[in-house]
């Protein structure tokens, strides 16, 4: 369950964008200055993400990251895909909307996700928490994951891990490959659930 991701400022979201317009591929320039968990989004932070606009090319737009859950108000921040096309087929939850109308790209440097049995101490408390591990698109410095909006809020739609997410955890966002915002966007993108080809490395953060 993804519920930590280092985002793209809006800034260097308008610039991948621009390169992408401009030869074909989103290209962040400079130096990779490394992480700070202070630029890290969590589950109620504002997030860029890509939307068609009303000429059906890409805009970038800043979302709250967190549907309203109808039973206890919660953010629901991550989206099962196969859940979601449940819905689709039925014609009614959650996420229907968002699904069929609202599918959208957010491009970041890196997601995370604790491992389900290891643990570290909490620099804060020094009880035992579990170890974070980051999770980025091998060769990139920047990638996008699918995700769904509906009324400016955001959720990250999941999937089943690859190999390189399942020893850390029992699911993982959809992350985009090359060609494949468009599919995500407008082509068949229930087939986008098999994620076994996407290259991934891992890091503990400590």
């Amino acid at each position: 369950m993804c519920q930590r991701m280092c985002p793209l400022t809006v800034e260097e979201a308008e610039e991948a964008l621009e390169a992408r317009r401009r030869c074909g591929r989103a290209r962040l320039e400079g130096e990779d200055e490394g992480f700070d968990p202070a630029h890290d989004a969590w589950p109620g932070s504002l997030v860029p993400a890509y939307v068609p606009g009303e000429d059906g090319e890409l805009i970038t737009v800043s979302l709250l990251w967190g549907f309203d859950s109808p039973r206890d108000g919660r953010p629901v921040f991550n989206t099962r895909l196969d859940t979601a096309l449940s819905q689709l087929e039925r014609g009614h939850g959650l996420w229907l909307d968002a699904i069929a109308h609202g599918r959208c790209l957010v491009p970041v440097r890196a997601f995370y996700e604790g491992h389900q049995t290891e643990r570290v101490p909490s620099e804060r408390t020094g009880k035992p928490v579990r170890r974070q591990y980051r999770f980025r698109l091998a060769g990139a410095r920047a990638f996008l994951l699918a995700g769904v909006t509906a009324e400016g809020r955001l959720s990250i739609v999941t999937t089943e891990p690859n190999a390189t997410v399942a020893p850390v955890h029992n699911r993982m966002p959809l992350v985009l490959g090359p060609g494949e915002s468009a599919r995500w966007l407008s082509g068949d993108f229930a087939a986008l659930a098999d994620r076994g080809r996407i290259r991934l490395t891992a890091t503990p953060e400590r």
